[in-house]
């Protein structure tokens, strides 16, 4: 049996920053890929989907694509790579979209409304594509053989993080939320504990944070700590700043390692890039 995998197709907070500066970690905003078997999940729909789609449709060629799309939530950069998805323009996939109540009017008008024509050239409701938009009533569900669990992220609107539960380890990804000071939040630390893979908001660094308390979104340090207290295995500094470049984000994870080493823990720290794929060995006994 094929193992758990994980793929980085955006991994930057706010607004894509392509460049020269960026080129190592990536400019595109939040899109991470999870297969098992013959499941294909994808987390958030930010500009990193459009780089996925053509992958996929690469790949599958004139088969079926059965697609499923978890959202944390509606802000731009979580949702503008939808209408760029090339398999939403294929009759042969069928996708179903995962997320909670977005917009004033709802998860469907979040999301075909970026497709009017005031904003883009193809209406939703011409597309060939089978995507079927459902709002999350239950915060416990699965998809084919992995276990999902949602719960609330500390960021403005109504936003979610998810536990995946496969058969080969547990993931987490928050990529917005605001950890608290020093990761002391007994409800995240346990929806996160042991996981194999936190993935997670990391936007500032322990100076900016200061300026930006509030604004929903994590510091380095901080997300460190909840995952020493959580006893997680690997953590992926997630949601990038548009003003980090590459040089930035070498020094933040040189900056949480040696945190970790003061501690003398065994939690593993890098930060997402473009282009990674993680691997869980397949079959693990939890």
């Amino acid at each position: 049996m094929a193992a758990t995998s994980i793929k980085f197709w955006g991994v930057r907070g706010s607004i894509a920053t392509p460049g020269a500066t960026t080129m190592r970690y990536g400019g595109n905003t939040s899109c991470v890929e999870i297969r098992h078997g013959s499941d294909i999940i994808i987390l958030d729909a930010g500009t990193g989907l459009r780089g996925l789609g053509q992958s996929l449709l690469k790949e599958f060629k004139s088969q079926p694509l059965n697609l499923t799309l978890l959202l944390t939530h509606t802000h731009w950069d979580h949702i503008q790579g939808l209408p760029f998805f090339g398999p939403i323009y294929n009759p042969r996939c069928r996708l179903r979209i995962l997320g909670c109540e977005g917009a004033r009017k709802g998860l469907v008008t979040a999301l075909t409304g970026q497709m009017e024509s005031t904003y883009f050239p193809v209406p939703f409701d011409k597309l060939p594509s089978n995507i079927d938009i459902e709002e999350l009533k239950d915060f416990n569900f699965s998809i084919g053989s992995v276990l999902v669990r949602a719960m609330r992220a500390n960021h403005p609107g109504v936003c979610v993080g998810y536990r995946l539960f496969s058969p080969d380890g547990l993931i987490a990804f928050f990529p917005d939320t605001e950890t608290r000071t020093g990761g002391d939040d007994l409800d995240m630390i346990d929806f996160v504990r042991d996981a194999d893979v936190l993935i997670l908001d990391s936007q500032y660094d322990r100076a900016e944070y200061k300026t930006h308390i509030g604004w929903g979104h994590g510091c380095v340090d901080d997300s460190v700590a909840l995952a020493l207290k959580a006893g997680v295995k690997h953590l992926y500094l997630f949601h990038h700043d548009p003003d980090h470049d590459d040089r930035c984000m070498d020094e933040l994870v040189k900056h949480a390692r040696k945190i970790v080493a003061r501690r003398k823990a065994k939690l593993k720290v890098d930060a997402a890039r473009e282009g990674l794929v993680i691997e869980l060995p397949a079959g693990k006994s939890r």
